[in-house]
């Protein structure tokens, strides 16, 4: 009797320490975000803005992946794309199209406090519109959306969609850094696209 239950103590103790285990999935993320941080661009977990279409193409259902680069010395322009089609399109919700002048306006979140709420702040950058994506395979179809401010560029995108197997069955630990590494250099190249002067 004594034997019996020192073996569901043991079996009891050994599942516990199972459960506590990650999955092999939330160890793939561990380590995407890992090198991400270590490349500079920045991982978090964030809920879906509303421009954004997230869990099941909802705009701003469930969780995505939010990666920020943040480049010293530069000065970008308020400015939010979506994919459609494999191309950066301007966010139509951030446009001000009640004035005879096309102009951005920032919300209130992203704007200091002014006592008029619809000033039109800056004229509306077009500089990647229907600019591919071009990024890795193994990232582009979970990229959502580009949003960028003062002095950083964010991509939002599905990165768990990135280590999971039954939406990235080609998954490779060993490219994990050469595929950040070639996100990392597209978020520098559409940086230097929208520090430049707006398309008209």
């Amino acid at each position: 009797m004594g034997t019996l239950i020192g073996v569901i103590i043991v079996l009891f103790v050994l599942g516990s320490m199972m459960a506590l285990k990650p999955s092999g999935i939330d160890q793939r993320l561990d380590k995407l975000r890992m090198t991400a941080r270590r490349l500079q661009l920045n991982p978090k977990l964030v809920t879906c803005p509303d421009w954004v279409k997230g869990k099941d193409n909802e705009y701003g259902r469930g969780m995505m992946g939010q990666y920020c680069l943040v480049l010293e010395d530069t000065k970008l322009p308020h400015t939010r794309y979506q994919v459609i089609d494999g191309q950066w399109r301007p966010d139509r919700s951030f446009i001000d199209t009640k004035r005879d002048d096309v102009k951005l306006t920032i919300p209130s979140i992203t704007r200091p406090s002014q006592n008029n709420s619809n000033t039109a702040v800056k004229k509306i950058d077009f500089s990647l519109d229907k600019m591919p994506l071009d990024l890795p395979v193994s990232i582009e179809p979970f990229v959502k959306g580009l949003w960028t401010k003062a002095n950083s560029i964010v991509i939002y995108w599905e990165d768990i969609a990135y280590v999971r197997p039954s939406t990235n069955p080609t998954y490779q630990k060993k490219l994990i850094e050469e595929d950040l590494l070639a996100l990392k250099e597209k978020l520098e190249q559409w940086a230097i696209e929208v520090h430049k002067k707006p398309k008209s």
